[in-house]
């Protein structure tokens, strides 16, 4: 149990030190050298050395007691910088998959619901040039007895889905790539996800599980890149090269939150249609062939008979 136990807070103090401390450390440094150049002397090398070395010449930090105090403050003010951006990073996973937009406050919602507007509109626009090519193509199919070339369905078929998989119902692209597994599975197996996901994550093999879950980290750790890229945002006031920082951190964190939610709702959709049969099992369902819609009924109506249900107005409420 020690063994385990030191193991265990060595992994952790790794964690602490590579997520938090190190880039909060990195934060600091950027905002103290913002602190001292500002604006004019942006790039002024010698300036920031001849700074640091005074603060470095004072009794204070000369002394253990001072150097001790000094590497404590830095270490918490690394580490508090870190969580702010982990904070924010959470705040932005949110936004980004816009689950309950319509519940957002009002000058939000509108802000929204046009969003969403917009993006059926294109969608629309771009699923039916997408329907032309494939009708096309079946025609030359049958007029040849050839396949047509692939790249201009190709082309039509990346301009949907730059859009959204399925149509759009949220504000962001994010958020309807996962919406569209619900939307895919609820149509085709009669599935609702947020009610069979739960049962069904206990019944996943390992591997499965552990595959998720690191789509379900990179997630988060591409959102709290975009954490980071909030934080440098306002020392540009006072240092233009934070600026390209920012900037470089924000794109960064778009293209890996996109590829993530992109990974995660593959791996999500895959496990669900694989496994669907093994929770059937092991709920004492018998089913033999292809994961159909009978299945999915099946599974719904079992699961919805194991929920407490309670009347409106007797006092009760699950949680």
């Amino acid at each position: 149990m020690g063994g385990f136990l030191n193991a265990l807070g060595q992994k952790f103090a790794e964690r602490w030190l590579t997520l938090l401390v190190l880039p909060g450390a990195l934060f600091l440094v950027t905002a103290t050298a913002a602190r001292i150049l500002g604006q004019a002397g942006a790039l002024d090398v010698h300036r920031l050395t001849k700074q640091i070395t005074f603060w470095a010449e004072a009794p204070a930090v000369n002394s253990i007691g001072g150097q001790v105090v000094l590497l404590l403050a830095f270490l918490a003010a690394s580490g508090a910088a870190g969580l702010a951006a982990q904070g924010l990073g959470t705040l932005i996973r949110h936004a980004a998959l816009a689950a309950g937009w319509r519940t957002w406050p009002r000058p939000l919602r509108r802000w929204a619901q046009a969003r969403v507007t917009a993006r059926r509109a294109g969608w629309d626009t771009a699923h039916r040039r997408y329907r032309r090519q494939l009708d096309a193509d079946a025609r030359t199919l049958a007029r040849d007895g050839r396949r047509a070339d692939p790249a201009a369905r190709q082309v039509a078929y990346q301009a949907l889905r730059r859009i959204a998989t399925e149509t759009p119902d949220r504000p962001t692209w994010s958020g309807d790539r996962i919406h569209s597994v619900s939307l895919r599975l609820e149509r085709d197996h009669h599935l609702d996800l947020p009610a069979v996901w739960p049962h069904l994550w206990l019944v996943l093999p390992d591997t499965t599980r552990a595959e998720i879950t690191a789509a379900e980290q990179a997630l988060t750790r591409a959102t709290t890149l975009a954490g980071w890229s909030l934080l440098y945002a306002p020392l540009t006031v006072w240092w233009w090269p934070a600026t390209p920082v920012s900037a470089a951190l924000l794109l960064t964190a778009k293209f890996r939150v996109r590829s993530a939610i992109d990974i995660y709702a593959q791996l999500v959709e895959a496990a669900t249609r694989l496994h669907l049969t093994d929770l059937a099992a092991q709920l004492g369902m018998d089913h033999t062939g292809p994961v159909d819609a009978a299945l999915g009924e099946a599974l719904m109506q079992r699961l919805r008979a194991r929920t407490p249900v309670y009347a409106a107005g007797d006092g009760a409420a699950p949680g």
